[in-house]
C-alpha cells in the first residue's frame, strides 16, 4: 500500500490541498493504452476501435455513428490528446526556441501573480473554457512515462523546467445528448467535448506564449487531469471516479496548460459531493457493467489501471471497458443519472445550495430525484425528430 503525501518537492512548490499517492502513474497502464498491448484486453480493444457495427435501432444506425464520428474529428484529426503528448494542437517542444527568442528580445509581461491569474482566466473563458482554475503542479500527478500510440513507444516524461503551475479548464458536454446514453448520440457529446478542449488548450497556450512564457497544452496526455482540477477549485471526485463540478456535475471534459507564468493558485473547494455520494449511489445502480462500487472508499483499486494509494472510490476499469465493447459504443450512464447533472435554473441551483449547506437533506433529495424520474434515458429517436 502506498502512503499518501501532500507536500510538493523542492522546486518552488508549497502544500498540496489533499493527499497524493507517493509514486507517479505510468500511462502505459491506463485502460485505453492497455487495449494496444495487454494480451487480455487487446482483442476487445481491436473489436471496439477497428470495427463499426451498424444496427437497426435508434442510436446505433449509420446516421448516429456519423454524428458521433464527426464530433471527434478535431480531436482525432488535429488534437491527438488521447494518442500522445506534444503533438498536433497539444504541441509545445517545437516552439520552445521561438519562446526563448521572444523572451530575450521583447521580454515577458511582468504582472503580479494575482493580476496574471485574472488575465489568464479572462482569456480562457473568452477562448472557450466553461470553467477555469489554477493550481500548483504536484510532481506525482505527472505521468512517469507516456505511452505513445502513434509511434508505439514507451518513454519517460517530464515537464519543461519551471512549469510549476497548471491552468485547468473544463468544457461542458451537451446536457440533452448525454441523456441518450449509452448510444452514439451520447458518444457525440463526449467527442465534441474532446474536440472543443483541444482547441481551448491550444488557444490558451498560444496566448501565454504571446506574453513571453512557456506553455504546455495537455488533454488526456502528460498528467492526471482530475486531481489537478480538484486542486484548481473546479470540483470534487465523485463515486463514479469522475470530477463533479458544482455547475455542470460530471458533464465536463478537462484540459490544462502547464506554464512558468507567475500565477496565484486557487484552492480546493468542496461543496458536498463526498457526503452526497455516500448516500446517493445512483451511478452504481445504473452502471450496466457494475464497475462502480456501492462500498466505502478504499486505499487500493481493483486494477493496475487504478492510481492507488489514497482513500477514495475506485472504479473497475476492465468491467467498464468490456461493457463498451459489448455495447459497440462508449457509455455515459453514470453522468446521465448523477443528480448534479442538471442544467442551470432556479430549482436546480437551489438544490445545489441545499446540498452544500444542509447535508442532512441529501437522502430526501435523492428520493425526490428518483420520484421525478431524473436520469432516465430519453427516447432515442427524439433527437433527430425534434427541431
Amino acid at each position: 500500500m502506498h502512503d499518501g503525501i501532500s507536500e510538493y518537492d523542492d522546486k518552488g512548490h508549497g502544500e498540496f490541498p489533499f493527499p497524493v499517492p507517493s509514486y507517479r502513474f505510468d500511462q502505459k497502464n491506463e485502460m485505453f493504452k492497455r487495449r494496444t498491448w495487454d494480451p487480455e484486453i487487446k482483442p476487445h480493444g481491436d473489436r471496439l476501435y477497428n470495427t463499426i457495427k451498424y444496427q437497426d435501432k435508434y442510436g446505433y444506425r449509420k446516421l448516429d455513428y456519423a454524428l458521433r464520428n464527426a464530433s471527434w474529428n478535431i480531436e482525432y484529426g488535429f488534437g491527438f490528446g488521447n494518442m500522445r503528448s506534444d503533438i498536433g494542437l497539444y504541441s509545445w517542444s517545437h516552439i520552445a526556441d521561438k519562446v526563448k527568442r521572444f523572451v530575450e528580445t521583447g521580454g515577458p509581461v511582468q504582472n503580479p501573480a494575482r493580476t496574471n491569474s485574472h488575465i489568464v482566466k479572462k482569456a480562457a473563458r473568452f477562448l472557450g473554457a466553461d470553467l477555469v482554475g489554477i493550481c500548483k503542479v504536484h510532481p506525482n500527478l505527472i505521468y512517469s512515462h507516456e505511452y505513445d500510440l502513434i509511434n508505439m513507444e514507451h518513454r519517460p516524461l517530464e515537464l519543461p523546467d519551471g512549469c510549476y503551475h497548471a491552468i485547468v479548464m473544463a468544457v461542458e458536454m451537451d446536457y440533452t445528448a448525454t441523456r441518450y446514453s449509452p448510444d452514439s448520440i451520447s458518444g457525440a457529446a463526449t467527442g465534441l467535448g474532446y474536440s472543443r478542449q483541444a482547441i481551448v488548450a491550444n488557444l490558451v497556450a498560444t496566448f501565454i506564449r504571446g506574453l513571453g512564457y512557456k506553455a504546455v497544452p495537455s488533454g488526456n496526455d502528460t498528467a492526471l487531469s482530475i486531481p489537478l482540477a480538484m486542486a484548481a477549485g473546479l470540483g470534487e471526485l465523485g463515486r463514479m471516479g469522475l470530477l463533479v463540478t458544482e455547475k455542470y456535475g460530471p458533464r465536463v471534459r478537462l484540459c490544462k496548460v502547464f506554464t512558468d507564468l507567475p500565477l496565484a493558485p486557487d484552492g480546493f473547494r468542496p461543496f458536498g459531493v463526498k457526503a452526497f455520494c455516500e448516500v446517493c449511489k445512483k451511478c452504481a445502480k445504473n452502471c450496466p457493467s457494475r464497475a462502480i462500487t456501492y462500498g466505502d472508499p478504499t486505499m487500493e483499486g481493483p486494477s493496475l489501471s487504478n492510481f492507488s494509494g489514497v482513500l477514495k472510490w475506485y472504479i473497475n476499469p476492465e468491467k467498464c471497458f468490456l461493457f463498451w465493447v459489448k455495447n459497440w459504443m462508449d457509455c455515459n450512464n453514470c453522468v446521465r443519472v448523477c443528480p448534479f447533472n442538471k442544467p442551470q435554473g432556479k430549482l436546480h441551483d437551489s438544490v445545489r445550495t441545499i446540498i452544500r449547506k444542509m447535508p442532512l437533506l441529501d437522502r430526501p433529495i435523492v428520493w425526490i430525484d428518483d420520484l421525478l424520474r431524473y436520469g432516465r434515458p430519453v427516447r432515442r429517436k427524439n433527437f433527430w425528430e425534434t427541431p
